[in-house]
């Protein structure tokens, strides 16, 4: 049993803290008009601050005393601080929201980690009202420059991706940090159109340059050169391939030249012939919700008035579902993840094949594979083979993570090859070794390798980054060194390229009584 007297300890540090007599710290904050200097011990300091541990190791003496100057602290918050340091207790009930702020920040600098993570979550939980009035103000701070604030970071980013004019549409928006920026650009729930998000990134790249003609006419290649060097991190974050073509046209040729060259020829090649492959990376479309639409009133002067709701309408897409397979092949897929010994009919189908990726439409580059599919579980991949009948693919029914490297484990996934043309018999080819059913890359590893089922017994690759580019695709079978799946899905082992391929997610249908 221990007996603990944090109080008392606490109490009899507090007035160390007060005691004059043996000091030999002096630490001076706040600027002209404010300036105070408060007298510490640095034993206490450099046990209790990492940072001030580092600074008075570095610090000279003049008369046994070290002067530490901090003049970006204000003297109030400073006060706080200091007692924080002695007696592990800091009193925010009267203390304001901003101040609260600027002590988290304050004690985040001075690496007191845990008064900063705790002040942060009181802000969120207690403050969230106060943090969405004022946050402008704190997205210019520098927490997005931090490796903390992690729960700052996305309460801002929540707020922009719903309401992304509160910052946008400010006039400190060209003042927000490039790291911030760079944070919003990455969502894919950003509320806003992407043609918009450009001119907002040309907007603050061109405020970040004020020397730059404000006639576009009178550029010189080095101001482009310039303009290009200030986005280099923020622009391979739009999303290019899902503006309209005019807007293309009318709002992105005239800074053309602070685009890659291949960017540009995809960007031309993809409006005049979207069905063809690109090589540049194709990001996903950003997730835009819809309205929701109310009832509506509508009154006469005589009549009284009559509510009329209007439904919620269904998307209607009057393309294929797929250009690759078909519905005896969906039937097929259906019955093999259920591990059904007989095939469901084409009217008893218990699953939707909902379209995440196609290849001729979203682009071929490996990436484009583990942005668009990160987060989707139960899916199918189904490729097309170039110069033959073949169709191959696999279910999945983890969820592909762009996150995660190495080996996945799975009793349920399976490789096939469907029946099509000239291939008279489908083929099937469960997972026998559940500890490497799949393999996933690292990030670095995604720009060449795309979907990957065993070792390479079905696995889509491009040392070009584009899958029907180099024959790098592979269907291998390796009876010696053994093998993850139960029997090859191809005659040949010769690596392929592919004319197209899809992905699906496999979602159950809410239909009782699905027989075969």
């Amino acid at each position: 049993m221990s007996l603990k007297f944090f109080n008392k300890l606490s109490q009899d540090f507090s007035e160390l803290l007060n005691d004059k007599k043996e000091y030999n710290v002096v630490i001076e904050v706040d600027r002209k008009g404010n300036k105070k200097s408060f007298t510490a011990h640095s034993v206490v300091l450099r046990y209790r601050s990492p940072y001030f541990d580092k600074e008075l190791e570095n610090t000279t003496n003049k008369n046994q005393v070290k002067t530490v100057i901090k003049p970006n602290i204000s003297a109030q918050i400073f006060e706080i601080i200091l007692k924080y340091i002695y007696g592990g207790i800091v009193d925010i009930e009267n203390i304001d929201a901003k101040t609260i702020y600027e002590l988290m920040v304050n004690a985040n600098e001075l690496e007191l980690n845990e008064l900063s993570r705790k002040l942060e979550s009181y802000l969120i939980e207690s403050k969230s009202s106060w943090l969405k009035n004022n946050f402008i103000y704190h997205s210019l701070f520098d927490i997005f420059d931090s490796n903390e604030f992690e729960g700052l970071k996305k309460f801002y980013n929540d707020i922009i991706a719903k309401q992304p004019n509160l910052i946008f549409d400010t006039e400190d928006f060209t003042s927000l940090h490039e790291t911030a920026l760079i944070s919003i650009l990455k969502r894919d729930d950003l509320q806003v159109e992407e043609i918009k998000l450009w001119d907002y990134v040309i907007k603050w790249g061109i405020a970040q340059n004020p020397t730059l003609p404000t006639n576009l006419k009178e550029w010189s290649n080095e101001n482009f050169k310039a303009l290009k060097i200030t986005l280099q991190q923020c622009l391979p974050f739009i999303r290019y391939f899902h503006i309209p073509s005019e807007d293309i046209w009318k709002n992105v040729r005239p800074y053309k030249k602070i685009l890659e060259e291949q960017l540009w020829d995809d960007l031309t090649q993809h409006f005049m012939l979207p069905n063809q492959p690109v090589k540049s990376l194709v990001l996903p479309a950003r997730i835009i919700s819809a309205p929701n639409l109310s009832s509506r009133i509508i009154s006469t002067p005589d009549l009284p008035s009559r509510t009329i709701s209007t439904p919620n309408l269904p998307s209607i897409s009057k393309s294929a579902f797929s250009t690759i397979i078909n519905k005896e092949h969906v039937a097929k897929l259906s019955s093999w993840i259920d591990q059904k010994s007989s095939t469901y009919s084409s009217s008893n189908i218990p699953y939707e094949f909902q379209l995440i990726l196609r290849g001729s439409r979203d682009g071929f580059h490996p990436k484009t594979f583990w942005n668009m599919c990160h987060g989707h579980a139960g899916t199918i991949v189904v490729a097309k083979v170039a110069g033959t009948d073949e169709t191959v693919g696999g279910y999945n029914p983890l969820a592909w993570d762009n996150l995660k490297s190495g080996w996945m484990k799975t009793n349920d996934s399976f490789i096939f090859s469907l029946k099509n043309g000239n291939i008279k018999n489908s083929i099937l080819s469960r997972v026998k070794d559940q500890s490497k059913a799949l393999l996933y890359y690292k990030s670095d590893l995604q720009s060449v390798y795309g979907p990957c089922f065993g070792c390479c017994e079905f696995r889509m690759k491009s040392d070009v980054s584009n899958f029907t580019q180099d024959k790098k695709c592979q269907c291998c079978y390796y009876r010696v060194v053994g093998t993850y799946y139960e029997k090859p899905i191809r005659t040949t082992t010769e690596d392929f390229s592919i004319v197209d391929y899809e992905v699906f997610s496999i979602i159950e249908k809410q239909i009782p009584n699905c027989t075969i």
